[in-house]
Formats: C-alpha cells, structure tokens, sequence
C-alpha cells in the first residue's frame, strides 16, 4: 500500500490529537502536516504549489469553522486554483448547517463529514476517511 500525504487544517487541539491518533491506530503509511487556521492552510498549499521540489498533499482534511480565513473561503480558494483543484478535499466539521453544507459542495468539496461527539465514532470516521482515500478511490498522480 502506498503511502499518502495528507494535510489536517483543524484549529481545535482535541480534535488534532484524536485524528491523528485516529490515523496512526488505521495503520495506513502517511505523512501528516497540520495548519491550524486557514491563511496558514493556503500559505502552505501556495507555497508547495510554486515549488517544484515539494509534494502537494493527496488530500485535506478541512474543517470550516477556523480562525483567519475560514474553512469555506479556503476550500473556495483551493478549488479555484489549477494547481490545487484536483486534491481532494474533505469537510470534517462540527457543522450540520445545511447553508454550510451546500455552499461545501458548491465550491467543489469532495465529501461533507459531520465530526461526531463520541470519540468511538469519531475514530471509526477518520479510520473509515482513510481508508477509502488510500485503499479503495485511485487519486491523480502528481505533477
């Protein structure tokens, strides 16, 4: 199995520590890079798409409410973006707003996950993210 490059944009410590526990107990090979607010997030994919020695990740785990630019603007910006736009891009947000949730798929998001409050729940969503993004969907090649 191959090994991925995912990138966390998540500003809430808890939720950080629990995916990334989550991922590592998935026992799936990858690399994991978090940004804790939005202009950070973009600066980083911006920064990786203008260098040609640096990898893009393979996918984002992106939640809305975040401090800067929220998560809505920066999954606009993402998708906009030629260089950006074929990461996939996952919601992994608290939000049930069905506003925030087509205004999501609007602007392109490749799937909309509510965070659920039990932690046994939240682990088997992270294990089950991963793996249909690394075992089961073919993701493009990069550049």
């Amino acid at each position: 199995m191959k090994e991925i490059d995912i990138l966390l944009v998540e500003d809430n410590e808890g939720d950080i520590v629990l995916t990334m526990e989550a991922l590592e107990d998935a026992r799936i090979m990858n690399n994991v890079t978090v940004k804790r607010d939005g202009a950070e997030a973009l600066d980083h994919l911006f920064n990786l798409a203008g260098n040609d020695h640096e990898s893009l990740p393979d996918l984002i785990l992106l939640d809305i409410n975040l401090p800067k630019i929220d998560g809505k603007e920066v999954l606009n910006q993402i998708k906009t973006n030629p260089a950006l736009k074929k990461i996939p891009v996952v919601m992994l947000t608290t939000s049930s707003s069905e506003g925030d949730i087509l205004e999501s798929y609007n602007n392109h998001a490749n799937c909309y996950i509510i965070k659920p409050v039990d932690l046994n729940k939240f682990f088997n969503i992270v294990k089950a993210i991963e793996n249909f993004w690394v075992t089961i969907v073919k993701l493009p090649a990069k550049d």
